[in-house]
């Protein structure tokens, strides 16, 4: 166990001593970069630790987070790997920028490729502020897995399993005992030559009466649902006959004798006449009207 934990941590060792020694050669490319884009010399030398440094807090984020917070990680990890080579590329082409006392250069002849390297190299502290406090955010709120416990009933569950799958019996069972063949008799001659009779013959039995049976007619019963025929044609339905004014007057007249003024409604009328609403309310204020004319 001692040699593992030794073998761990002199990987640790050198792979911090690699880190460190790529950082430092990494240094001068960087900070000529910030002095070529304006910075002075303070924030040139800083600036090394803005790109290379949050390259390794996107390594140790990478090696505690999971899943897609692993991921987020290593895609800040390459992005900013990439953006370092290409500094540390275009510091090797360019050679003003090896010059100490230089303070402000162009990083590249065409315009175009200029202002991108110029926005490159000043977008990454402003990246670095970003992306650096949302991995240590992720990094302080992330929970590990836990690790379940190992099983102190695993041998008694074994067992138990162990127990079920034999027999419920004590002893096996025996093996079924062989049939024995059993003689028949020996088949005896009949001499069909020679008839025989019967000294008593046997009555037949008179055939009962079979009681005759009704036959009725069932509706056959369909598992179908009826579908719906839709509206009948005119030539289908029943003719009514259609009633006039004057017969539907009558009609209310007669039903409205004995009624006071209070119970003539259209309503009323409607149900005991059995006619339409505009029909009800023509009747009603027809008896309503003769009713007050012998008044007046």
């Amino acid at each position: 166990m001692s040699l593992h934990r030794k073998g761990r941590a002199a990987l640790v060792l050198a792979l911090v001593a690699v880190v460190a020694m790529a950082f430092r050669v990494s240094w001068n490319a960087l900070r000529d970069i910030a002095n070529a884009v304006g910075a002075d010399n303070t924030a040139a030398t800083l600036y090394p630790f803005v790109v290379d440094g949050l390259m390794a807090l996107a390594l140790v984020a990478t090696l505690v987070l999971a899943g897609r917070d692993r991921t987020f990680a290593l895609r800040v990890l390459g992005t900013y790997t990439l953006a370092s080579l290409v500094l540390n590329y275009v510091h090797g082409l360019v050679p003003k920028l090896h010059d100490a006392q230089l303070d402000w250069t162009r990083l590249a002849d065409w315009d175009p490729a200029n202002w991108a390297l110029v926005l490159l190299a000043t977008s990454l502290p402003v990246g670095s502020i970003y992306f650096g406090s949302d991995l240590v955010a992720k990094v302080l709120h992330h929970r590990p897995a836990p690790i379940p416990a190992p099983d102190t009933n695993a041998e008694e569950s074994t067992e138990i399993t162990r127990n079920r799958s034999t027999a419920d019996l004590p002893v096996s069972t025996p093996e079924p005992a062989p049939a024995m063949p059993v003689r028949m008799p020996d088949p005896v001659m009949v001499d069909f030559l020679k008839s025989t009779q019967l000294a008593k013959p046997i009555p037949t039995p008179a055939p009962a009466p079979l009681a005759a049976i009704e036959r009725r007619p069932v509706a056959a019963e369909s598992t179908r649902a009826r579908r719906a025929t839709g509206r009948v044609p005119d030539v289908a339905r029943t003719a009514r006959p259609r009633r006039t004014a004057a017969q539907l007057l009558d009609e209310a007249r007669a039903a409205t004798v004995d009624w006071s003024d209070v119970q003539i409604t259209a309503e009323g009328i409607r149900r005991t006449v059995r006619t339409s609403p505009a029909n009800a309310r023509m009747l009603r204020d027809t008896l309503l009207t003769e009713r007050a004319a012998p008044a007046a």
